[in-house]
């Protein structure tokens, strides 16, 4: 138990570490994270309600509203933990220090993911609060829910750009991986058109975590819960969760320590 607590303790160190770089430009960081929602529902949301109508009795710009919170958390999860870690990891050897002290490899891991959580979990967060103040939700009290779903989805998304940050030979190669990996998880995972009429589709996508979050926070957003479907798709989450973890720890600790 104690060994736990310390290892915890000092992978909070990573998450403080982390913390005390992002508020140095602090405005610089936030604002693409608020100001890409605020552009993508004007000019689809409100340009193009008019011409779409409704979809399951949601005006255009309350469909498209939940999946500008998931694609926050997939953003900042992705970008934080692929380019951020590279260049932690290549060009600050940010982690050559720590490893000369007493945090380890699976602090370094733990406090990376702590800290994706956290951050897309805060930007969540306020993105809800934004489209609770324009109006775009069905269910304000929603933007209680939004920063752990946000934070619970980004985790898995946050696994995937660490896997990226140890496979890629430079930094470069990371737009190979958003152009053919992230990029079609964003545009076909429900949030810009429903997939209940498209059953090929629906059913490739349970194998992205990015779609099991983005229908938790619609449900959450339009008040339309179904207990069944979310623990379904919690569950999924938390498979990925589990195996990107350990995959992404395997990988990590042999980049670290070779």
């Amino acid at each position: 138990m104690n060994n736990l607590l310390l290892s915890l303790r000092l992978a909070w160190n990573v998450v403080v570490r982390n913390w005390v770089v992002y508020r140095k430009d602090l405005l610089a960081n936030i604002s693409p994270t608020l100001a890409d929602p605020a552009l993508m529902l004007t000019a689809l949301g409100v340009g193009l309600s008019p011409f779409i109508g409704q979809i399951h009795g949601l005006s255009y710009a309350q469909y498209l509203a939940p999946g500008m919170i998931a694609t926050t958390a997939l953003f900042t999860a992705f970008f934080e933990s692929s380019y951020g870690f590279y260049v932690r990891m290549t060009f600050e050897n940010v982690f050559k220090a720590m490893l000369t002290t007493p945090i380890g490899v699976r602090e370094i891991l733990v406090g990376e993911f702590l800290w994706t959580f956290l951050r897309a979990g805060l930007m969540g967060g306020l993105v809800g609060l934004v489209l609770a103040v324009l109006g775009l939700l069905p269910n304000p009290w929603a933007v209680l829910l939004f920063p752990f779903i946000a934070g619970t989805l980004a985790v898995p998304c946050g696994a995937i750009g660490l896997l990226a940050a140890v496979w890629v030979r430079n930094i470069n190669q990371f737009q190979t991986v958003y152009s053919f990996l992230i990029a079609p998880i964003y545009f076909l995972s429900g949030v810009f058109f429903p997939l209940t009429d498209r059953p090929v589709l629906h059913l490739l996508v349970q194998a992205s975590p990015f779609y099991h979050g983005v229908r938790l926070l619609q449900m959450a957003a339009w008040g339309r819960w179904d207990g069944m479907a979310a623990a379904w798709h919690l569950g999924i989450l938390a498979l990925f969760t589990a195996g990107l973890w350990m995959w992404s720890d395997r990988w990590i600790h042999r980049k670290l320590t070779t």
